[in-house]
């Protein structure tokens, strides 16, 4: 993979610390005055923490329409349930990609009282022909989600997206999405071709690696984010501690957005008519 087309570091992001839900602590990432989307994705937060009392009021019920949330549990049990009678469980390493389209209101509430709760949750927006369909879930455990090793000391957890003959179990034909958990070990590399046309982001949650090749190669440290472009091929090295990191991209959608609190249309109009169908009960 010649250092020409690689893809680099357009700049860099440090997360800013907020609450949201019942008062849970986390960082927010994406969706700041910094970095306030990279399109499609709307926000990335992460929570860590091993205080209870950082997480145990949890997220109590609150609507969403027009978008995509993708969480992703590396520690810690979540109770999700919604006004659809829809319910399930995450737990360490599960996924659930939930559309929620047309309208749904859930509640995401700690299922502990103590230990280490960590994880991510994204914002995927959806297209405009897609905004008002059905909510649905895409929900896998641990065990369903494949692993691939591509070279030594690399382990990639593919939970959207391919490497190599692994494929990811989440499918999403609108953005295409690539999500990667990338561990590597000490002074280990890894070179992978990003999908051709996608905005793509490196976020560093354990560690710190270097990220491109020759001069335009920079160091990402852990809670950094790193917006990448320039080329598609992606070239890892980990620094002396390794490295753990989600490697995400998906397909632009380039449509307006109308966006307030937990509701993303195109326009105003169809804004203001989400928060009078949620007042209406008609989620």
């Amino acid at each position: 993979m010649s250092d020409q087309n690689l893809a680099r570091v357009l700049r860099s992001i440090r997360g800013m610390p907020t609450s949201d839900g019942a008062g849970v602590r986390l960082t927010r990432v994406i969706g700041t005055p910094a970095l306030p989307d990279l399109d499609p994705f709307l926000m990335l937060d992460e929570f860590g923490t091993d205080r209870a009392e950082d997480y145990i009021a949890g997220f109590p019920e609150h609507p969403h329409r027009g978008f995509e949330t993708v969480t992703y549990m590396l520690d810690g049990r979540m109770r999700h349930r919604d006004n659809h009678g829809n319910e399930g469980l995450l737990t360490p390493g599960s996924v659930q990609w939930m559309t929620a389209g047309r309208g749904l209101v859930h509640s995401e509430m700690p299922e502990q009282e103590s230990g280490r709760m960590r994880g991510f949750q994204l914002w995927v927006n959806l297209p405009a022909r897609d905004k008002m369909t059905e909510p649905k879930y895409q929900e896998f455990a641990p065990d369903r989600i494949p692993q691939a090793a591509p070279a030594e000391g690399v382990t990639v957890k593919v939970i959207a997206g391919q490497v190599g003959e692994v494929r990811g179990p989440i499918v999403q034909p609108a953005t295409d999405p690539l999500y990667l958990d990338v561990e590597l070990a000490p002074g280990r590399g890894w070179s992978y071709e990003l999908p051709d046309g996608h905005n793509a982001f490196a976020y560093v949650f354990e560690g710190g690696l270097t990220l491109g090749g020759g001069e335009a190669a920079r160091e990402v440290a852990r809670q950094e984010l790193a917006v990448l472009g320039g080329g598609r091929g992606l070239r890892l090295q980990a620094g002396a501690e390794g490295a753990r990191l989600i490697v995400v991209a998906g397909r632009p959608l380039r449509e307006p957005v109308a966006r307030h609190g937990p509701f993303v249309m195109n326009t105003r109009e169809q804004l203001m008519q989400a928060f009078i169908d949620y007042q209406e009960g008609r989620f």
